[in-house]
């Protein structure tokens, strides 16, 4: 203890600093045995999660009330508390990947806040460590991870130009075999911020953030003589394999506009529960408010099966199971006698070897199988309960062709296999599709050619928005041909506001200009009736109008009926 010699110590300040050194040492351990847990299935996690808490908890008040003692008889630096803050923003961030419940990302954002904001980390550059500098640029980076997913752009730019400024202080001052690591990791988070294709502006030119999640009232709500079904999404597993697309941590462009497309806008756990400080996961709201979630990128097939059969496992009653599919187009390339559920490819699944031509994989014998590829014949056994799919890749077609074996509802949403010449150098910045399924008005914006608009008119915009997905519940809901399948998901107020999205980027394409080929349009399993649909003739009247707000009018046809 500093040199003192230890008889001069009152024996309670000793027993403090034993306490003290207790506790840290069992929360070190704690939290190293989060990552031996299995990272599927929602029930084996949860106690050890509220052990870690609760230590972590302790530790926390702990150093806060013999602050002093700690100061003088152990040494304790700033850093330290910057570290055991950084613990507990960690927890909260994997719970809230464990439970999807975005109001663990604000107590994550909290303990990050105040690190950066007590400057915990500011003496870690006078010890001569790298090992503690790489510490507070792995914290830069947890914490962008983070306001990313919170929308908070504005602090995600000081947070990266901080970053950088110490990447190169640490670079320039121990010459790490490291830096290109983590120059990689700047690159990556700049490209993740441009990724979006328009701007809204303030009128005094900043830029206005917008968040995609799920707010009060934003969907279409089910009206009166709306006969729907009564399933609810309880799961979902968010698969991302694009080769070459914008990436920040193990989370592609795609993974991040779909995930925000399945949660609600987070709700502060504090304020909810009248309880400051530390907030025990444990004593979560009442009401679950988003479907549990599986961010799984760059998967392997067993990885993937492993997670989709623990996913199908655990589903409760009433209840669907999402599969999205953000992925490299597999192709067959023989053509066999039978045409089954294995003879149409499907789409990447992870392997060591390297993807020829960037989207599409050769085989050694045309005889086999593509092992590295998930076909619609891999989803057959989980068609026993209600599923819901959406694939976003150059062969998403392939899940056309599906055979509903047991009679459970089942609804494929599929993207377009091509984009017009013009928006496939976008591709890197993610998929239009995705794009469309996450915020339709900035995908009718892209696809009109606009990159940047001032707020009033983007509100205007959106109450469109709004009136067209409320017009298209009523098209969906009362129409004579549509498979049952849609309306037994339309339940859902996540489902509900992806169907009406699909619709609207459906019917937008048919009408733009540019999009000509079939290939160019999404389709679905079952078809939908597009006549009453997609080619709905006062739908198509909706979406001109929307051009007309914009001065657009001229890139889309005035009715699809022309081009018969």
């Amino acid at each position: 203890m500093s040199g003192i010699n230890e008889d001069d110590i009152p024996q309670v300040e000793r027993k403090t600093v034993t306490d003290f050194c207790y506790l840290l040492d069992k929360s070190k351990q704690l939290f190293n045995g989060l990552r031996d847990l299995p990272q599927y299935g929602q029930k084996q996690w949860q106690s050890y999660f509220g052990r870690t808490f609760d230590v972590y908890t302790k530790l926390w008040k702990f150093q806060q009330q013999h602050r002093q003692v700690l100061d003088n008889r152990y040494g304790l630096k700033r850093w330290q508390i910057g570290e055991i803050a950084s613990k507990i923003g960690q927890l909260y961030y994997h719970y809230y990947l464990r439970t999807s419940e975005t109001s663990y990302l604000n107590e994550a954002f909290s303990f990050y806040s105040a690190i950066r904001q007590r400057s915990y980390y500011s003496q870690v550059t006078k010890e001569d460590r790298p090992e503690l500098v790489v510490k507070k640029l792995r914290y830069y980076a947890r914490f962008i991870v983070v306001c990313l997913l919170l929308n908070k752009m504005d602090v995600v730019k000081d947070l990266v130009k901080e970053l950088s400024d110490e990447i190169e202080d640490y670079t320039h001052r121990f010459n790490t075999e490291d830096q290109l690591e983590w120059n990689l990791v700047l690159q990556e988070v700049a490209a993740f911020i441009e990724a979006d294709p328009v701007m809204v502006l303030n009128d005094d030119n900043t830029i206005v953030i917008i968040s995609n999640r799920l707010s009060e009232g934003a969907g279409p709500m089910l009206e009166q003589g709306m006969v729907v079904g009564q399933l609810m999404l309880a799961d979902a597993l968010i698969i991302g394999n694009c080769n070459n697309q914008v990436k920040f941590s193990e989370l592609t462009i795609d993974m991040f506009r779909m995930l925000q497309a399945l949660e609600r806008e987070p709700m502060n756990l504090t304020s909810q529960m009248n309880k400051p400080g530390l907030q025990d996961p444990a004593e979560k709201p009442m009401k679950r408010e988003n479907p549990h979630k599986y961010l799984l990128y760059k998967p392997t097939f067993s990885q993937l099966y492993t997670f989709l059969a623990a996913s199908f496992k655990e589903l409760p009653a009433n209840s669907a199971l999402l599969i999205y599919l953000s992925a490299t187009g597999v192709f067959p390339t023989g053509r066999s006698d039978y045409e089954g559920p294995y003879d149409f490819g499907g789409v990447l699944t992870n392997s060591n070897r390297d993807v020829v031509n960037g989207d599409a994989v050769h085989k050694r014998n045309q005889s086999y199988k593509e092992m590295h590829c998930l076909h619609p014949g891999d989803l057959y056994p989980f068609t026993r309960k209600p599923l819901f799919i959406i694939v976003d890749s150059s062969n998403s077609v392939a899940y056309k062709n599906f055979t509903n074996l047991f009679g459970q509802p089942l609804v494929c949403l599929l993207s377009p296999t091509a984009y017009p010449k013009a928006l496939q150098d976008h591709s890197q910045r993610g998929s239009l599709f995705t794009l469309f399924l996450n915020n339709p008005l900035m995908a009718f914006l892209f696809v009109s050619g606009l990159s940047s608009m001032r707020k009033g008119l983007w509100e205007k915009c959106q109450d469109h928005v709004r009136k067209i997905n409320r017009d298209i519940a009523q098209l969906l809901t009362h129409s004579r041909s549509i498979d049952q399948a849609f309306l037994q998901f339309f339940g859902d107020e996540f489902l509900r506001l992806l169907l009406t999205r699909f619709i609207f980027c459906s019917a937008t394409l048919r009408m733009h200009k540019s999009f000509r080929e079939t290939r160019n349009y999404p389709e679905t399993y079952p078809a939908l009736p597009r006549d009453e649909l997609v080619e709905n003739l006062h739908l198509q009247k909706q979406i001109l109008e929307l051009a007309s707000i914009l001065d657009v009018r001229n890139l889309y046809l005035e009715s699809t009926m022309d081009e018969y």
